[in-house]
């Protein structure tokens, strides 16, 4: 898995693409796309409008389109999310690259953005293909660290399988879980979505899709943020009241 790219950081744009000058903007756009959710405006046609108005560049509405939702999403979201309390004794089963990359990030310094919905998303993306960064094995390390305190009897990672690498990432983290004595599995699936999506045990994702069709899921990334990578770099892009 290498490669020259050691962190899943700040793209070169991000500084220039989401400096305070452009927060206006940007949380204008957030504003105007929840809107037209509320509204039952197709997602990709209301992204259209509100990117177009502020002329939005590409990655700046991936970010205001990671922050959005509609407001019976949210609803819909939080009556199924449970608290850790509620996994001692049980199952997680994890949306690998999605709890994965977006605790790279946070660690890298990257971009991270808390949604509408209450969960954190990054704007990283693997483009069909992991490599390892400096961060994996720290992020490998919170996630098993966390199972931990919560009493979780088993993680169960579940992994892209026509993702390039996926199986060097499964032999990882196995790797890791054997070392330091946790109890982890990964599995290698041509859609960990279709999975999570229909199974009975408690799920951790921030995928808005996957989220709308499970039966039950934890926010882990977003209090494994809160918690212990105090130098995120959050990007709110909530409106401003008033």
């Amino acid at each position: 898995m290498a490669s020259h790219q050691t962190h899943r950081g700040l793209a070169p744009q991000d500084e220039r693409l989401f400096a305070a000058r452009q927060l206006p903007a940007l949380r204008a756009a957030s504003h105007d796309l929840c809107w037209l959710l509320d509204h039952g405006y197709a997602a990709r046609s209301a992204l259209e409008l509100a990117g177009n108005r502020y002329s939005l560049t590409s990655r700046q509405r991936m970010a205001v389109s990671r922050y959005a939702c509609s407001r019976d999403d949210v609803q819909r979201r939080q009556q199924l999310r449970v608290e850790p309390a509620q996994l001692r004794g049980q199952e997680l089963w994890l949306d690998g690259y999605n709890v994965l990359t977006l605790l790279e990030s946070a660690l890298a310094g990257g971009i991270v953005l808390p949604g509408r919905d209450g969960c954190c998303r990054d704007i990283a993306g693997i483009h069909r293909r992991y490599r390892k960064m400096n961060e994996t094995l720290p992020a490998l390390q919170l996630v098993g660290e966390t199972a931990l305190a919560w009493g979780v009897s088993l993680c169960r990672w579940w992994l892209d399988k026509p993702v390039s690498n996926s199986g060097r990432l499964k032999t990882l983290i196995l790797k890791t879980a054997s070392a330091a004595g946790w109890k982890m599995e990964a599995e290698l699936t041509f859609s960990p979505d279709h999975v999570l999506s229909h199974t009975e045990q408690i799920i951790a994702t921030s995928d808005g899709i996957v989220l709308d069709r499970c039966q039950r899921w934890v926010n882990l990334a977003r209090l494994i943020i809160a918690e212990q990578i105090p130098q995120a770099q959050l990007l709110d892009l909530s409106p401003v009241a008033g």
